[in-house]
């Protein structure tokens, strides 16, 4: 008994003198349990697991099945021993650390049996504690007073935004009055410009359909003419064979119609009559028939041009040709011998093959300038001939002008609705219990990490985008709020984000922390699309509790 007496004096007087309201304890036992150390009554164990005589607590051998009665040996495994640390933050370690040559609590009263050299820290730890402490708290200090700068500027700009909304409203209405006027004012415009324009239109379309019929007859003319050059033996049918005899339907350029390449022309029948061609076949063959008209050039009418060598002659082993320096080509009779003929019209083809891509250059310069021309012309008539008489264009006038006011009063009317479905939406969001939130929305802030830059607007929306490249990815959209119902405006979520690949949609998860400044200090993803912002902000800064001296630590207690 005399020995826990010493124990329970080294622990009350270790460090200093006694202090008057300071309870007596054995060694290990935290103040907030000290009650339950009574040496005048034996001991239960905490747990209830049973009861023992009150010398037999700190004996160095384990009773109790918690530990409960050896805070301050190691002989239980799950037992644990209280730093008192005075002048520092008292501190709970397992029991297996008693005495265990290692110096763990500040004061060194862990190593009360031990060879270890402790010495007392706790001064000097609790002093820079304290200092750091009193530090942090003049930050929080400083962010709660932003806080509350913020708080007042949300307010004021709910009520800004109150008053805005009501103001568009009234104008709201007045544009809609003006527009429902200017409404009014287009009908009785148009009614007039209608009957009016009913002549004019009547007149158009019967120009229209006189031109499509025209247009039609000549088409019709130019299909018979070409059936009729087509129908080799003239009965009104054309047939696969008249078809073959036209090089113009060689398809392949093999110099020879095959049935396939005709039947191709003739719809895949053997035949086909001018009706037939005129409804449908004319406009298959028209392209290469007319390619066709253009590039033939009579036999006789072809001359050799010069510095371009035609394609070689096919001729017979018995044939002789005479050479260019002996007869001119033109003198030659092409009856009087068929391969002195197709040579010729070789010469004539290459020569027109040759020449053709400058003819149609000039051809194209030639149709452009006369385009032009007559698209000047077409202007200037226009110009010169109004499309209605005096006083039906000034009853078109007139409903021009009242189109064009009824249209920018209703584009005023829609402006207005835009704007106020914009603030009534704004004020429809939750911006804190005391409007603190609302002054981060239309801001954005960024963090850059060795690969991204992450963008974050409040109340908007969050991206990544790579540092080298372009393009950007949505991680999410504003969403709610998500913190524990204790501190709910302490996260935000932002959802449906672009979806990864083979994976769920991106998401953020921003989570707010007490500080001067509003700024993003870290992002990382802990999950695969599931990323995680840390950020600071005066918002979610409350008012530090006073604490001076070594009050603020007696009230802390930290376990390892």
């Amino acid at each position: 008994m005399r020995l826990l007496l010493s124990f329970c004096l080294f622990c009350a007087t270790h460090g200093g003198v006694v202090k008057a309201a300071e309870v007596l304890r054995p060694r290990g036992v935290p103040l907030s349990k000290a009650s339950f150390y009574d040496p005048t009554r034996d001991f239960h164990c905490l747990d209830g697991s049973g009861t023992i005589p009150f010398a037999y607590v700190n004996d160095d051998y384990c009773d109790c099945q918690d530990g409960s009665d050896e805070p301050g040996t190691s002989a239980c495994p799950n037992g644990f021993f209280s730093c008192p640390n005075p002048g520092h933050i008292p501190l709970n370690i397992p029991s297996s650390r008693v005495n265990d040559g290692i110096c763990d609590c500040c004061d060194a009263s862990d190593e009360y049996a031990s060879a270890a050299n402790c010495v007392d820290t706790c001064r000097e730890l609790g002093r820079a504690a304290r200092e750091e402490a009193a530090k942090q708290r003049q930050e929080k200090m400083k962010g709660y007073e932003l806080r509350k700068s913020m708080i007042e500027e949300g307010r004021k700009r709910k009520k800004e935004a109150e008053v805005k909304i009501e103001e568009l409203k009234k104008k709201r209405e007045e544009a809609e009055k003006v527009r429902s006027e200017k409404e009014e004012i287009k009908k009785i415009a148009e009614e007039p410009e209608k009957e009016a324009l009913e002549h004019y239109n009547a007149i158009e379309a019967e120009r229209k359909a006189q031109r499509e019929a025209e247009q039609k007859a000549k088409d019709e003319a130019e299909a018979r003419e070409a059936f009729a050059h087509l129908d080799n033996d003239g009965d009104g049918v054309l047939t696969v064979t008249e078809l073959q005899s036209r090089q113009t339907f060689d398809t392949n350029r093999d110099g020879e119609v095959s049935e396939e390449e005709a039947k191709f022309y003739l719809k895949q029948e053997e035949s086909m009559d001018l009706d037939t061609f005129i409804s449908t076949g004319w406009q298959m063959m028209r392209p290469v028939y007319k390619y066709d008209r253009r590039m033939f050039i009579p036999p006789t009418q072809a001359i050799p041009s010069e510095g371009l060598e035609p394609p070689p002659m096919q001729l017979e082993e018995d044939t002789e040709v005479p050479g260019d320096e002996d007869t001119e080509l033109e003198h030659l009779d092409p009856e009087l011998d068929p391969e002195i003929s197709r040579y010729i019209n070789s010469r004539a083809n290459w020569d027109l093959m040759s020449d053709e891509d400058d003819e149609e250059e000039e051809e194209e310069g030639a149709e452009e300038d006369f385009d032009l021309n007559e698209d000047a012309e077409d202007t200037q008539n226009e110009e010169e001939e109004p499309k209605y008489d005096e006083e039906t264009q000034k009853l078109v006038d007139v409903a021009n002008a009242a189109r064009a006011e009824y249209d920018e009063a209703d584009r005023e009317v829609r402006d207005l609705v835009r704007e106020l479905r914009s603030l009534e939406e704004t004020q429809e969001k939750e911006y804190g219990p005391e409007e603190e939130f609302r002054v981060l929305e239309g801001n954005c802030y960024e963090y850059t990490d060795r690969e991204y830059i992450y963008r974050l607007c409040p109340f908007d929306k969050a991206i990544q985008k790579p540092k080298a490249g372009h393009g950007e990815t949505r991680l999410g959209q504003w969403g709610e709020w998500s913190g524990p119902e204790t501190d709910r405006y302490s996260r935000m979520m932002y959802n449906n984000g672009q979806a990864c690949w083979n994976g769920p949609t991106r998401s953020a998860d921003v989570r707010l922390t007490c500080g001067t400044e509003t700024k993003l200090m870290s992002v990382t993803e802990p999950n695969r699309c599931e990323y995680l912002f840390i950020m600071t902000t005066p918002a979610v800064c409350s008012k530090p509790e006073d604490a001076s001296g070594d009050e603020g630590f007696e009230h802390s207690h930290i376990e390892l």
